[in-house]
């Protein structure tokens, strides 16, 4: 199945290409876009099973970056590749770096879980059976919604997509999450790549940042105070500064 995807900004400009995390999908960068759709070529897709691609049957990491491989090599002609991930989407991006370790020439990744949760992933199945049914009550979207910094002027979109998610998608990307490692070939890639976490994550989050600079020279690490799960959606103008200023002092 193609990927939904949309695309703003310069076509002539560096590509930049932004991967949603997972219960959302791309509007979660509607604040990234305004920012970079000047200077950008910005490429925003749906993941597999979320948004416009729910109905997509099938999610796994590797085959998502494979996906967004194909995706980047029909639309960058040549150009500078930036690609910006969150949460799963960071995860999605550490795979597809792996994979094409000389493909994208900056990458930011914010919030990806690298240790394996291999007690928690038996869980799964039988935890998004008893739970799916919440997905439906407002009240407590809006609770899952508070956690991830979600705009309350896009709780509607955010509440119409998790609802229409299919239980076998939210229990596949659930299993993905908790089972992704660093893959073997991540040691050779060769990109230089900012690696965020906010300080009020989970331990297992900000252990994963450690993970990741040990495992690649080319990576720096940030820890950004007093901000949880969710740094682009809790404070857009701080992410965007950092991406600027990280990108003009790495290309310098």
């Amino acid at each position: 199945m193609a990927v939904y995807f949309k695309e703003y900004g310069d076509r002539s400009a560096p590509l930049m290409l932004f991967l949603h995390g997972g219960g959302v999908s791309g509007w979660m960068w509607e604040q990234q876009i305004q920012h970079f759709a000047p200077h950008y070529h910005c490429v925003v897709p749906d993941l597999p099973g979320h948004g416009k691609n729910y109905k997509d049957p099938y999610f796994s990491i590797e085959n998502t970056a494979e996906k967004m491989i194909q995706l980047i090599e029909k639309v960058a002609e040549e150009r500078k590749i930036i690609v910006i991930g969150f949460s799963l989407g960071a995860q999605i991006l550490v795979q597809l770096l792996s994979m094409r370790p000389k493909l994208v020439d900056y990458a930011v990744i914010n919030s990806a879980l690298v240790r394996p949760m291999s007690l928690m992933k038996k869980w799964i199945g039988p935890t998004v059976k008893l739970t799916s049914p919440l997905i439906a009550i407002r009240a407590f979207s809006k609770i899952q919604a508070k956690t991830l910094y979600i705009p309350a002027e896009k709780f509607n979109q955010y509440y119409e997509e998790s609802c229409q998610m299919r239980q076998h998608t939210l229990t596949r990307v659930l299993e993905e999450n908790l089972s992704f490692a660093i893959p073997e070939n991540f040691k050779h890639v060769e990109t230089p790549m900012l690696v965020i976490v906010g300080e009020k994550e989970k331990s297992m989050m900000k252990k994963s940042v450690m993970d990741l600079l040990n495992s690649n020279s080319n990576c720096v690490g940030m820890l950004v105070a007093d901000i949880g799960h969710g740094l682009a959606l809790a404070s857009p103008a701080f992410f965007n500064e950092t991406i600027d200023n990280w990108l003009q002092d790495s290309s310098s």
